[in-house]
């Protein structure tokens, strides 16, 4: 079977371009997509944000989906279901055991950064995929093949789920750019930084992957430097699994990237290496750790 992307979509333009986007992104790959409307819970649902109940019939929401998916370029279909998003969206990955989750960021005037963090927070703890988070006003939409990632030089392994995003990198033949904030001019620790993104090999095959050392005393502002600089497609971000979560959105750099980011943020499900976990787990680390 084909391999799946899980696109949420409540058929405002945001999750559009959302679709525009795991559609380009499925062509190359030879994935199909799984569109998936959560009915009164949806990521996007005028609901959540007023508290306002939109009622749309099971007619209406089919019509919907049909008139989204009949002249994709790819194989799609839709599931409907109704309840809490993340337990929809958990259901949803046991069937379809997706590459990835991609859903959009909500308009930034209208919601509250706390209703977008709280959100891909509970995804991210309760299906733990990488997860691609689209800006609600992204002005075009192809095949993305300029890809910076974020790294600080601390090691990680990608979790199971995430593995499948090297078939992607490979896929799409993207050109990978590795960005290292530091806040002195020093750039002796930028190739360590791309080292421990090697060792998972997501850069297996790949062309090249250039280097990209940036000082500044803010990360967040660094790395959106460095964004606008490469012009970039998506932007990676690495999330550590445990402890990590609990505070990923609440005052790292991943979670400004994920408010805050012209481009999509891709958010890659990590562990720390192997050899460092005893001493790793107590201490609680993220990609982005010393740049809070």
């Amino acid at each position: 079977m084909k391999p799946a992307i899980l696109v949420l979509t409540d058929f405002f333009a945001g999750a559009n371009r959302a679709l525009a986007l795991a559609t380009a992104i499925a062509q190359p790959l030879g994935a199909r997509l799984v569109l998936l409307h959560v009915e009164r819970t949806s990521l996007l649902d005028p609901e959540l944000l007023t508290g306002e109940v939109a009622v749309q019939s099971k007619e209406d929401t089919d019509l919907a989906l049909d008139h989204l998916i009949r002249d994709l370029p790819v194989f799609a279909e839709a599931e409907v279901a109704s309840g809490r998003v993340e337990e929809a969206v958990l259901e949803s990955t046991k069937q379809h055991n997706p590459i990835m989750i991609v859903l959009s960021r909500p308009p930034d005037e209208n919601t509250p950064d706390e209703l977008v963090t709280t959100t891909a927070l509970n995804l991210l703890k309760m299906s733990p995929y990488p997860l691609l988070i689209v800006p609600p006003h992204m002005q075009s939409v192809g095949v993305p093949k300029r890809i910076v990632l974020a790294a600080d030089g601390d090691g990680f392994e990608l979790s199971e789920h995430a593995a499948p995003i090297r078939d992607l990198f490979n896929a799409l033949q993207i050109d990978l750019t590795v960005v290292h904030i530091t806040e002195s001019a020093t750039r002796h620790t930028t190739r360590q930084a791309i080292q421990t993104v090697e060792r998972t090999g997501l850069t297996r095959d790949l062309p090249q992957v250039h280097p990209c050392h940036v000082c500044h005393a803010d990360a967040g502002d660094g790395i959106l430097q460095a964004v606008a600089e490469q012009r970039a497609d998506i932007l990676v971000m690495i999330a550590r699994q445990h402890r990590f979560l609990e505070r990923l959105f609440r005052s790292s750099v991943t979670g400004e990237m994920i408010l805050h980011s012209p481009v999509p943020v891709l958010v890659l499900p990590a562990q720390r290496e192997s050899h460092r976990v005893g001493r790793g787990l107590s201490s609680m680390g993220s990609i982005m750790s010393r740049f809070k």
